[in-house]
């Protein structure tokens, strides 16, 4: 739980090309972001006083605004800067940076072309998305009663704000019933992800099975993953997965920026060890966004 509302805390944060004091971040309340969406963002993690694949969640960040019709008016190597001085001015060393880029207020419709751009990077320092303890035993999830939308329908390989909505709802539906988060699935029925992070399932065999992102997110967590698990010569494989095979399945965990790899014990009535391969995987990854504190 955090313990300073995010409006009351202090510091710079770097809006629209200035370095601003916290409290002087503002916009319009008729603001075409907050009323219809038209609103995209980043999730970057700070390890150490560096951020963590900043390219990658910088090129993402752009790519996401081109499919909302939306021209940033700063380059990428701009907006990487701006990231790196905003988290040196903040002296954060291990925390969250979050660059967002939405539509003004200079039209209140359902149309936006005269609409202002307007991008603003805070950052703070954070440490877990979960409950450190609940790490160590494994998180608990519920089936969301909502559903990853039909990709025809959404823009759905971006960090779209309007796309978080039922991940809000599945959230809260979760926290009411006593779970940490809540697996949401696809159109068709079969497993996508958390509300916020990609997930992985193990076998017997030490196989790790994932769902095919083709209408969520391919997390750079996610894809982080992959590599490090192919590197221990783990396979991997990407498909379709219903959501009664968790039966066959030992062990289970989730991937994102903030979850990191984040172990899960259970699934509605399915439940879930943390193996060693779990364990193996999430030391591995901790030594690979640590890098420069194990130099």
């Amino acid at each position: 739980m955090e313990t300073v509302p995010y409006d009351k805390r202090s510091g710079k944060l770097w809006f629209n090309g200035k370095n601003v004091e916290w409290s002087d971040a503002k916009i319009h309340v008729l603001s075409h972001g907050l009323h219809y969406a038209s609103c995209v963002f980043e999730g970057e993690r700070v390890y150490d006083g560096e951020i963590f694949k900043l390219e990658e969640h910088t090129e993402r960040l752009f790519y996401s605004a081109k499919r909302m019709g939306i021209k940033v008016p700063y380059t990428q190597e701009e907006i990487n800067e701006a990231c790196k001085t905003i988290v040196n001015i903040q002296k954060v060393q291990n925390g969250y940076v979050r660059p967002v880029i939405w539509r003004g207020s200079e039209m209140m419709a359902v149309s936006a072309q005269l609409n202002k751009i307007h991008v603003a990077i805070a950052t703070w320092e954070w440490g877990s998305y979960f409950d450190p303890k609940l790490k160590l035993t494994g998180i608990k999830l519920n089936i969301s009663s909502w559903r990853r939308p039909n990709p025809n329908s959404v823009p759905w390989d971006t960090k779209a704000a309007g796309l978080y909505m039922i991940c809000t709802l599945s959230k809260h539906e979760a926290e009411s019933k006593g779970f940490s988060d809540s697996l949401m699935l696809d159109h068709e029925g079969n497993i996508a992800e958390a509300t916020g992070a990609n997930i992985f399932f193990k076998n017997e065999a030490n196989e790790l099975h994932t769902p095919i992102p083709d209408s969520f997110l391919d997390g750079i967590t996610r894809r982080e993953v992959i590599k490090i698990a192919q590197g221990k010569k783990i396979k991997i494989i990407e498909r379709k997965i219903n959501p009664e095979e968790m039966k066959n399945f030992v062990g289970c965990f989730l991937t994102g920026t903030a979850a990191e790899i984040t172990p899960v014990s259970q699934i509605n009535d399915y439940n879930f060890k943390i193996c060693n391969t779990i364990s193996d995987l999430t030391e591995s990854y901790q030594s690979l966004v640590r890098k420069k504190s194990a130099a």
